[in-house]
């Protein structure tokens, strides 16, 4: 069963909504769409090992990089991103698939990776804690799920 449509059957609606469109509707302007990328920030005390973890462990190039008095910024291109919205119970649904038990805060981040086995062993060679081992999702999926240094879980999902 593809992960939307299980999603949707264990949610009882769509939950995934689409913040990067096709190459066609990549202006925005004649979709009628709202937003036009998605970025999320995170903030750490570790600005050097977070950002040699996203880049090393996840192979990332910076689009932009900023290293000023006021602080220092880098931008990674993430390629097409979405926004989940899940309720706690969809959230331990999750959860309990990927981990077998609750463990992920109110942010968590899900990543498309071509190569899970190669994605897994990189990510551990650069840092990462490993939070469960590869699993097969009932969507069909194959998913691994991490803690960057920070703490923020990560999961890495390769399409069936």
């Amino acid at each position: 069963m593809k992960r939307r449509n299980f999603l949707e059957t264990v949610a009882g609606a769509g939950m995934a909504v689409g913040l990067a469109g096709s190459a066609k509707a990549a202006s925005g302007a004649s979709t009628g769409q709202s937003v036009m990328e998605l970025r999320v920030a995170l903030t750490t005390k570790e600005f050097e090992k977070l950002s040699a973890f996203y880049r090393a462990g996840l192979g990332l190039e910076p689009s932009h990089e900023w290293s000023q008095d006021q602080g220092r910024s880098l931008v990674l291109d993430l390629g097409r991103a979405t926004l989940e919205v899940f309720d706690e119970k969809q959230a331990q649904t999750i959860d309990q698939f990927e981990v077998g038990r609750r463990v992920s805060g109110p942010v968590r981040f899900a990543l498309q990776v071509p190569d899970l086995s190669t994605a897994v062993k990189r990510l551990q060679e650069h840092g990462a804690k490993l939070v469960h081992g590869p699993v097969t999702a009932p969507w069909g999926d194959q998913t691994a799920r991490f803690e960057d240094p920070d703490g923020m879980q990560i999961t890495l999902y390769q399409k069936k």
